[in-house]
């Protein structure tokens, strides 16, 4: 399955994406550390995104087939640049954290933590990115 996204540069190391099946729009800055204005995510802010967004939905998707329930799961992400040999992400830490008043079986929380690791986002990025995850459960 394709889609099609379309980009224009707006100038100022900004830019405005459109999302083809929705319509949805959103717009891109460089960081203030590369000479941007950091007014908007950057595209390495969207590919970490990207990642701890994933990670849940396919959680989600572990979650309806097995009957558990995981809304008001949160995800924080932290994405660390690195400069060495060229700029590019280096980590991406991933904490996801689980809803209170939810309990979940020892197999319930291998099969969620087995999809997140899935994700094809987190999949697809070069090995050199290190992603480090951490799952919180309610007690």
């Amino acid at each position: 399955m394709s889609v099609n996204i379309d980009i224009q540069y707006e100038g100022d190391l900004r830019c405005s994406a459109k999302h083809g099946p929705s319509g949805d729009t959103l717009t891109t800055d460089a960081p203030v550390d590369n000479g941007g204005k950091g007014a908007a995510f950057s595209p390495t802010d969207l590919v970490a995104t990207a990642v701890g967004s994933c990670m849940v939905t396919i959680m989600g998707l572990t979650a309806q087939t097995n009957q558990l329930d995981i809304i008001g799961t949160k995800v924080h992400v932290v994405k660390e640049m690195a400069a060495d040999p060229v700029r590019r992400i280096g980590e991406i830490i991933v904490t996801i954290t689980l809803p209170p008043g939810k309990k979940f079986s020892k197999t319930d929380r291998q099969k969620l933590e087995a999809a997140a690791k899935a994700c094809p986002v987190k999949q697809s990025l070069h090995p050199d990115t290190k992603i480090t995850m951490d799952f919180v459960y309610p007690d």
